[in-house]
């Protein structure tokens, strides 16, 4: 269990003003079941004292934390959706309910999934199916366990209320998640103040962004801030970019809208975790063109900024942030290599020799012989059979002879396990029937537990 911090309530959103959210009102639910609670995180944020009647009231029903926003707020943004622009975006089911501080001081904002309708619904009923709850929590706590700067699954309640969805068996049951993020301003946000060409809105948001989400008192002058913004953001999202990678994981709908400016993984609907390092995969069924396939996301996520790029050149000379685009492809690459080489448990070394080696480890798995999760899982448990086995090809040979001397410790008995802890798509599945069949949700926290289990053993 993490040391309990101080609650501390900041909500520094107001500072925007009106025209960044719209106040509303919680959905009413029939039923109020707690079916996940992260002590841990709670314990972070000084919010692991509550009892469960209170956790209910917060999270379930959204009365007021202390010292914090006194009515829940819907944010406004805009945003490109598969590439096709939409000013019709906002908050449609989910909203702000606080902001407060970690150990480490950042600014972290509690907001909600499936509570209820909002002036941005759009014709949506605002709700959460449970399932969509269950996976969420599943993507979260493997992302984090993987490495990956995540928001988290802070809490999920079951409502009561049968909801009608196209793509899953109905009527099925309902839920209201809450999670913990880094800040919940996206591209989309910047991009709603462009398109109404509003300027000082534009600085407000930029100068919102250094001071509370990146923890710089803003310099210079309008355009050197945004462009200091905008080299941030370029570089937390290579990294974004390159954990996605290393993961293996398929987020599925990496639309301007679904970028934090922080670089942080949120917001998880058709997420997939591919079995293979296959460029091809797909999370989505509706996306036909593969437009966020596990290997475009990289080019999805630079796209996505230079939607950014074009908001801030209202504020900027153009050539600097091009300039900065233009380097994100080596930022990636930056980003990618100590990534890999931390989940293969390899300390960095030269820069040159690192490069080298996770050249190789992508040629490897590229060929798909072996998965992602069983390559790393094998080789950092030292379970390299040598050329008998499955990773007598050049490409694994190549990686041995690098690695030769570089292995870290392998102390947790996690890598003595006989398989690696995985989140293929089948899985998901199996662990959802017991919950749906029989209300039995004893196999979906021992899978949270095996996860969290995971996680430590990567952390060593």
């Amino acid at each position: 269990m993490a040391q309990s911090q101080p609650y501390r309530g900041d909500p520094r959103i107001l500072e925007l003003g009106e025209a960044f959210f719209d106040p509303v009102a919680p959905a009413e639910f029939p039923e109020t079941t707690e079916r996940f609670f992260h002590h841990r995180h709670a314990a972070s944020v000084g919010l692991d004292h509550l009892s469960e009647e209170a956790r209910v009231r917060h999270f379930e029903r959204f009365e007021p934390l202390p010292d914090n926003l006194t009515q829940p707020l819907a944010l406004r943004y805009h945003g490109h959706q598969f590439r096709h622009y939409n000013p019709e975006l906002g908050d449609g089911r989910g909203f702000l309910i606080a902001q407060l501080r970690d150990g480490d001081d950042r600014l972290l904002d509690l907001g909600t999934k499936g509570s209820g309708q909002t002036p941005w619904s759009r014709r949506g009923d605002g709700r959460l199916t449970l399932k969509g709850g269950v996976r969420e929590i599943l993507a979260t706590e493997m992302l984090e366990a993987l490495g990956v700067n995540t928001s988290k699954t802070f809490a999920l309640y079951e409502t009561g209320e049968s909801l009608w969805r196209g793509d899953e068996p109905s009527p099925t049951r309902s839920s209201v998640l809450t999670r913990l993020s880094h800040g919940h301003i996206r591209i989309g946000t910047f991009q709603r103040q462009a398109y109404m060409e509003d300027t000082a809105a534009l600085a407000q948001l930029t100068d919102y962004c250094l001071r509370h989400l990146y923890g710089e008192e803003p310099e210079g002058d309008e355009a050197a801030r945004a462009e200091r913004l905008f080299d941030l953001v370029c570089t937390a999202t290579a990294g974004l970019a390159a954990s996605y990678m290393v993961a293996g994981f398929v987020h599925g709908v990496l639309n301007s809208d679904n970028i934090a400016i922080t670089g942080e993984s949120f917001d998880y609907g058709p997420w997939r975790f591919t079995p293979y390092w296959d460029e091809h995969f797909t999370a989505a069924y509706f996306d036909e063109t593969g437009l966020y396939s596990f290997g475009r996301q990289p080019e999805a996520i630079h796209w996505d900024l230079a939607q950014l790029g074009g908001c801030l050149s209202l504020l900027a000379p153009a050539e600097p942030l091009q300039a900065v685009l233009v380097d994100w492809s080596r930022r990636f690459d930056l980003a990618l290599v100590p990534m890999l080489l931390k989940r293969l448990g390899i300390a960095q070394s030269e820069a040159k020799e690192d490069s080298e080696l996770a050249q190789w480890i992508v040629a490897a798995l590229a060929a798909q012989t072996v998965t992602i999760d069983r390559f790393f899982f094998d080789w950092r448990g030292a379970r390299d059979p040598g050329a008998d086995g499955p990773y007598a090809d050049q490409a694994f040979r190549q990686i041995a002879s690098l690695i030769e001397g570089r292995e870290g410790e392998r102390g947790h008995a996690y890598w003595s396990d006989d398989a690696p802890c995985s989140m293929p798509i089948e899985e998901v599945e199996a662990l959802w029937e017991p919950i749906a069949e029989r209300d039995d949700w004893a196999p979906l926290y021992a899978k949270i537990a095996a996860i969290r289990r995971m996680g430590e053993a990567m952390a060593t």
